[in-house]
């Protein structure tokens, strides 16, 4: 099917830059309180899922009088309400997953969104954190990163050292390189043009692209 969205309850930076990675077709999911970006973005979410423990009891039966599929859950649960959208997105098979406003505020959340995309389960799918600032994915053998010439790109090894990285397209090239998780050598380098790619030969490789602001 379609792109998917899932919006998260954490912190958007910016409404309009959120606004630009939107398209007219993308299915939305809220995760419980994530619902509050959709709505700000005049956005009707096609189904909202979790405890509902951060969802407006207002904007929540406002929504279900316009039919819009609401799946409520325990608040004593083993996922997160993000965990619980993702789920629900695969099984969808989408061509690509969008988590929005899934960064910022409680740290312990932040975490837990990011190691989420590491799920071995997850590997075969186009699954990523965007906000429109900030977009976050992990590379297991090959990914690329679309945005502009000094936009900040910074490759952090997840867990373990990541070997043989070459890159294209960034300012600080690597080629056949090792980098390893306690050592900072992949933080910010720049893109040199629209387009960067990354290749790994093993290991877990975390990709931070930060947008930088450009005038029209």
């Amino acid at each position: 099917m379609q792109r998917i969205i899932i919006f998260v309850n954490g912190e958007l930076p910016d409404i309009g830059k959120a606004r630009a990675i939107l398209q007219n077709d993308d299915f939305i999911i809220c995760a419980d309180g994530g619902t509050r970006h959709a709505l700000a973005l005049d956005l009707k979410p096609d189904l909202v899922i979790g405890d509902m423990d951060s969802t407006e009891k207002e904007d929540l039966q406002e929504l279900q009088n316009e039919g819009v599929a609401i799946e409520l859950f325990p608040r004593d649960k083993d996922e997160t309400d993000l965990e619980l959208a993702v789920a629900r997105a695969v099984e969808k098979s989408p061509r690509q997953i969008l988590i929005v406003a899934a960064l910022g505020g409680r740290l312990d959340q932040t975490l837990a969104n990011i190691a989420l995309l590491s799920d071995p389960r997850f590997a075969t799918l186009d699954l990523r954190l965007d906000d429109g600032v900030e977009e976050i994915l992990f590379c297991r053998e090959q990914a690329e990163v679309r945005g502009g010439g000094g936009d900040i790109v910074s490759l952090i090894p997840w867990g373990a050292p990541v070997h043989h990285v070459r890159t294209q397209g960034l300012k600080w090239a690597l080629n056949n390189e090792t980098l390893a998780p306690e050592r900072t050598r992949g933080i910010s380098n720049e893109m040199l043009s629209d387009i960067a790619s990354v290749k790994i030969g093993s290991g877990l490789l975390l990709i931070v692209h930060r947008r930088i602001s450009r005038k029209d």
